[in-house]
């Protein structure tokens, strides 16, 4: 359901693809994120990693009483700790649609879908 905004010069409306898309740009400005990856069941301890063309496919936008829940599905760089990933990579997010796109974001969620060493395919 798209994000609708209502201000004194007429209504915004922000679908949950766009929302998406601009988490997963800021999420992958934070450090040890090797990249998202898909939202699709993890088969074989495999994991898809997306590019920059589908970022908005491992980000999952919920709303609920207005209020916007993000869901991350992300890949990690091995040899960082990735509590502190997931923590950065759900206070840039939430940080960037909160002033970006004027939401209001009532959760971040991080899922840590794999671990991968830098330069591996």
């Amino acid at each position: 359901m798209p994000k609708e905004i209502q201000t004194q010069l007429g209504k915004i409306t922000i679908s949950e693809d766009v929302i998406a898309t601009v988490a997963g740009y800021a999420a992958l400005d934070c450090y040890g994120l090797v990249g998202m990856a898909s939202r699709k069941q993890v088969k074989d301890s495999i994991t898809e990693l997306l590019g920059r063309e589908n970022l908005s496919k491992g980000v999952q936008v919920r709303t609920v009483n207005e209020q916007v829940i993000v869901d991350m599905y992300i890949i990690v760089s091995y040899g960082t700790r990735i509590s502190e990933v997931a923590h950065n990579v759900m206070d840039k997010v939430k940080y960037t649609l909160e002033n970006t796109l004027g939401l209001a974001v009532d959760r971040v969620n991080v899922v840590v879908q794999g671990v991968r060493v830098i330069g591996e395919r």
